[in-house]
């Protein structure tokens, strides 16, 4: 658990399922940022999703605890799924800043398009004022500035891993194997619930 003032990162996804490339991302930026923590938020109801084929919440959020557990700098938190209704940045934000504390310092971890996408997000101007943004960037690629006045943003350079929860998802339905790509307890969890089939 995070202490007064504590830097600490956000990492908001479907994660569906999470795979190494979220933890890798997590693990860099925590690292070259000095974060106390990074708290994973797996979505409620994705409203970018919305019309598409989604795991349910409590099975993402399962696979997230499984994937993150072992590693002390990791937490995950509920609270765009117990929320309810669609999730948006900015709720995830302030429901974090109460659970933390105001003096808390909040570090959302993003990649380069989605920060491209930014002036598009519900309520943008809050979303600035409530955390920086980290950029997890693969060498060679340029990051747009932020059409948001007042975004502070950081790059972090990560190793290129070309993994996506599409991918993922796409190898189980047709039979090929996962490992390594998700961590094996989420392998064991999906074969287990027969999730992507």
């Amino acid at each position: 658990m995070a202490s007064a003032g504590s830097r600490i990162g956000v990492l908001g996804g479907t994660f569906d399922p999470i795979h190494t490339g979220h933890l890798v991302a997590a693990s860099e930026v925590a690292a070259a940022l000095d974060l106390e923590l990074v708290v994973f938020v797996p979505a409620g109801e994705p409203w970018h999703k919305a019309g598409s084929l989604v795991s349910s919440a409590e099975d993402r959020y399962l696979m997230t605890m499984l994937a993150t557990v072992s590693d002390p700098r990791f937490d995950v938190s509920r609270v765009d799924i117990d929320r309810g209704g669609p999730t948006y940045t900015v709720d995830t934000l302030g429901d974090l800043q109460v659970e933390f504390g105001p003096d808390c310092e909040f570090f959302f971890i993003l990649g380069a398009d989605a920060l491209a996408g930014l002036a598009n997000w519900h309520k943008p101007e809050i979303v600035v004022l409530l955390a920086s943004f980290v950029v997890v960037n693969r060498a060679g690629h340029d990051v747009a500035d932020p059409t948001v006045p007042g975004a502070r943003v950081t790059v972090v350079q990560m190793p290129a891993l070309q993994i996506s929860g599409t991918e993922c998802r796409a190898r189980v339905a047709a039979d090929q194997p996962i490992d390594y790509l998700v961590p094996a307890p989420v392998v064991t969890f999906i074969a287990k619930r027969g999730l992507y089939r």
